[in-house]
C-alpha cells in the first residue's frame, strides 16, 4: 500500500485498496477454510442450514436474502436509508466470484488430515486481518461483515463482542434447524465452531495493532 501522509506515529492509506486487499485475502481464507472440510464459516451456516431445510431456493438466493434482510436491519436500526449500503452487495458480489476463483485451483493442494488441520490454522488469522482492514477501510464492505462492524455502532459495544455474539448466534440457529428438521448437524463442524469463537477476536487484535500505525481515508470520508 502507497502511504498518502506520514506523520511522526501514523500513517494515512487509502480506504479503498485495504478494501481491496481484505476482500482477495478473506476471501481466499474462507476458500482455504472450505477445502480443509472442517465446517463451514459460521456466518454461511444459517443460509445454507436454510437452504436445506427449505430447497425451494438455492444457497445463493437465501444469501442475498440474508443479506438483505442484514442490510435492512441496520437502516431500520439508524432509522434512515443508507445509500451507500448498497454498495455492499457489490462487494459481496466481488467477494463470491473470488471464492469461486480460488476455490477451483485448491483441489490441487495435499489433503490429507494434517493438511487439511494446517489449513484451517493458517486460515484464520488471515480472516481476522482481513475483517480488521474492512472495518477500517470506511466503505461499505460485505452485507455479514458490515452488520456486525456497524452494529457495534450503533448499540455502542465492542466490535468483538457483537462479532462473536452474531457468529455464534448464526451457528446456534443453523444447529436448531439442521437438528430439529433433517435430524444431522450438516455444514457445522469443529471449524465452525472454532471460526465463531475466534475470528471477532483476531479481528479486535488485528485492528488494535493496525490502529497504531495506520488511519485510513476513502472516497465517503471527510478530509480536511
Amino acid at each position: 500500500m502507497q502511504a498518502q501522509q506520514t506523520t511522526a506515529r501514523r500513517i494515512t492509506l487509502r480506504g479503498e485498496l485495504a478494501l481491496a486487499v481484505a476482500v482477495i485475502i478473506n476471501s481466499f481464507a474462507v476458500s482455504l477454510t472450505v477445502y480443509a472440510g472442517l465446517g463451514i464459516s459460521p456466518v454461511s451456516s444459517f443460509p445454507y442450514a436454510v437452504s436445506l431445510v427449505f430447497p425451494f431456493l438455492t444457497l445463493g438466493t437465501w444469501t442475498y436474502l440474508f443479506q438483505g434482510v442484514l442490510v435492512v436491519t441496520l437502516m431500520i436500526l439508524r432509522r434512515k436509508f443508507v445509500p451507500s449500503y448498497l454498495f455492499s452487495f457489490v462487494v459481496g458480489f466481488v467477494f463470491g466470484n473470488l471464492l469461486d476463483i480460488f476455490g477451483a485451483w485448491l483441489p490441487h493442494l495435499p489433503y490429507t488430515m494434517p493438511w487439511r488441520v494446517f489449513y484451517f490454522v493458517v486460515s484464520c488469522p488471515i480472516v481476522g486481518v482481513g475483517i480488521a482492514l474492512s472495518n477500517r477501510c470506511k466503505l461499505p464492505i460485505i452485507p455479514t461483515d458490515l452488520f456486525a462492524r456497524d452494529l457495534s455502532q450503533v448499540i455502542r459495544k465492542p466490535y468483538a463482542n457483537v462479532k462473536t455474539t452474531f457468529d455464534l448466534s448464526c451457528v446456534a440457529v443453523s444447529v436448531l434447524l439442521t437438528a430439529g428438521v433433517l435430524h444431522d448437524l450438516q455444514g457445522i463442524g469443529v471449524g465452525t465452531v472454532v471460526g465463531a469463537l475466534t475470528y471477532g477476536r483476531l479481528a479486535g487484535l488485528f485492528g488494535r495493532l493496525i490502529d497504531q500505525k495506520f488511519d485510513f481515508v476513502s472516497v465517503l470520508s471527510h478530509e480536511k
